[in-house]
């Protein structure tokens, strides 16, 4: 076989790229879909202990029922609320999150997720807190 020939065969054997996202406009994909806003945020810098907090918005994009099955976060210093209530999307639907991050005695970068389980098809996802504890101030 050419060379030009053994390249052509390997290309049509690779694997397809997965296709793009679907545009906001765009028909529900197939089964539930979890979409999260944002996907992660940095605080900037912050004071050690102290607590702060951002809300999260869970969509479902899917044409199916998604069902949050588990949070878990990488730390004790990061808290996480959502209603039970709102556990259960229907298509289409949002629901908040709210999750808080402890910052620690000592100055440094702190990065720390929020591990969503659900059934989308597509495995758990994440969301990411970041902030950069600076030392207390001098007088």
């Amino acid at each position: 076989m050419t060379p030009a020939a053994l390249l052509a065969a390997a290309l049509l054997l690779a694997p397809a790229e997965s296709a793009p996202p679907a545009p906001s406009g765009s028909p529900p994909t197939s089964g539930p879909r979890l979409a999260i806003e944002p996907a992660g945020f940095d605080f900037g810098a912050a004071l050690p202990g102290k607590s702060l907090t951002k809300e999260f918005t869970l969509r479902n994009l899917g044409s199916a029922e998604l069902v949050i099955e588990k949070l878990s976060s990488s730390c004790a210093c990061t808290a996480y609320l959502l209603e039970e209530k709102d556990r259960r999307l229907a298509p289409g639907r949002r629901a908040p999150l709210r999750v808080t991050l402890k910052t620690p005695a000592r100055p440094g970068r702190v990065l720390e997720k929020v591990l969503i389980s659900s059934n989308d098809p597509r495995g758990a996802a994440s969301v990411q807190l970041e902030a950069t504890v600076t030392s207390t101030k001098r007088k």
